[in-house]
């Protein structure tokens, strides 16, 4: 930089000079050093035009050579506009490239700014949620996409999971929708279609739920021949070997009794029970039952102890909520040695509210915690089998729990005990003073 500045100095010192000698020769020095300064202004503001219409019109306009600083300026500039289309023909082979592959995937992709509006998206969003090329951009996706649902997922912005909605373009369709936040305070919608997914769960519900209720009647006519031939063979000596094979088999019929009923509780668990009343319960009243059928379950072997908010109240499904009360401590009896200790807790936690059982059975790995709620998982089947244990149990309550915006945590540690808890969100939780004057 100080070369090509020291070559303008230098023409600027000829150019006086020169002007100099003008001026002495026509005996005015300062008409003389005017005219030259004038001169070499107007060739800088020639330079200047260039500049400026070749910044208008880069690719149509040429810049001189002028050599010196200007000259200098000129190939910094030039230099530098080549870079930066370089540098936008890469970009846009890349945006193009992206663009490509979006419009290839299945699903749905949908750019949103930092308030949800429509920056672009593929086609297969165009499809799914009828987005107009053009007309939609700029709009907030809560503006189009009008579900209750969807509206509640963007305006808490807890993007940890998805939400299904019917499409806004097809009531048969029903769509999962993401929201992926990246980049400065923008986000991307996922869109895919889940309709055969959800259209092969409600076959599975219905066969599970259909085959359970058929099974019921056969199953009902064998326990009853069962209960009625086993006092003959307790009577009747010529009967005597079948004393055995008959309480076996009502053992087992009682068994497949309680599978068939779980069953069914969870195919209407999983059913769409959104227009099912809810109401407000008495935890703590629900509690002490569930406490009193430990007792009777544990037959004094255990050592129960509980620990209840007396006005701590929950918005919910009795029947359900109980389910989940009567698995978890049931389990606890039946997995927890003579002796041990099983507590049960229901306390407020901020606004939100909890449930937890907790106590000194024989603990579960590691590896087994995430399999927990999974049907028929069981973590030790011989010892589930000789209880009668379904293997649904934590299946069960974690679908009641789901119906009820809950959560279930487990912890625990081999050989020293479990603790299982309910998280309850802070809308279904009231305080027994607020529900008596809402009453």
């Amino acid at each position: 930089m100080l070369r090509p500045l020291r070559r303008e100095l230098g023409r600027l010192s000829l150019t006086v000079l020169a002007g100099i000698f003008a001026g002495l020769a026509f005996d005015s020095l300062a008409l003389g050093l005017l005219l030259a300064l004038a001169a070499y202004l107007a060739l800088g503001l020639r330079y200047l035009a260039y500049l400026y219409v070749w910044a208008e019109h880069p690719k149509r306009v040429d810049l001189p050579e002028p050599g010196g600083l200007w000259g200098e300026v000129y190939e910094r500039l030039i230099e530098r506009n080549r870079r930066s289309r370089k540098r936008k023909k890469q970009l846009a082979e890349i945006v193009a490239q992206f663009r490509a592959s979006t419009e290839a995937l299945p699903d749905g992709a949908v750019a949103l700014g930092e308030h949800g509006e429509i920056a672009w998206f593929n086609a297969s969003a165009q499809a799914m949620l009828g987005l107009r090329i053009g007309q939609d951009t700029g709009l907030r996706i809560p503006n189009l996409i009008r579900h209750p649902a969807f509206s509640d997922y963007f305006e808490r912005r807890d993007f940890a999971h998805e939400v299904e909605v019917p499409s806004p373009v097809n009531d048969d369709i029903t769509l999962a929708l993401k929201l992926i936040p990246y980049g400065s305070r923008q986000m991307l919608l996922i869109v895919r279609d889940v309709s055969e997914r959800k259209r092969l769960e409600a076959a599975r519900r219905d066969f599970v739920a259909n085959a359970s209720h058929e099974l019921r009647t056969p199953l009902t006519v064998l326990r009853g021949y069962l209960e009625m031939l086993e006092p003959e063979a307790r009577r009747e000596a010529a009967l005597a070997a079948w004393r055995a094979p008959l309480a076996e088999m009502r053992a087992q019929a009682g068994r497949m009794h309680s599978l068939i009923a779980d069953l069914l509780k969870l195919a209407r668990l999983e059913s769409d029970v959104s227009s099912h009343r809810h109401e407000l319960l008495d935890v703590p009243r629900m509690l002490a039952r569930a406490a009193e059928e430990a007792r009777v379950l544990s037959k004094g072997q255990h050592r129960i102890e509980t620990e209840v908010e007396p006005d701590l109240f929950l918005v919910g499904r009795e029947s359900e909520i109980q389910s989940v009360f009567a698995n978890l401590v049931h389990n606890a009896v039946q997995y927890t040695p003579p002796g041990g200790l099983i507590r049960l807790r229901w306390h407020g936690d901020g606004g939100a509210a909890r449930f937890s059982v907790q106590d000194s059975g024989i603990g579960i790995a590691p590896s087994d915690i995430p399999r927990l709620t999974e049907r028929f998982y069981r973590v030790d089947v011989a010892r589930s089998r000789a209880s009668g244990g379904t293997g649904l149990g934590l299946s069960i309550v974690k679908h009641a729990l789901e119906q009820h915006e809950a959560a279930l945590g487990v912890e625990s540690i081999l050989g020293v005990g479990s603790a299982f808890t309910c998280r309850f969100p802070a809308h279904r939780v009231q305080r027994k003073a607020r529900a008596a004057a809402n009453e």
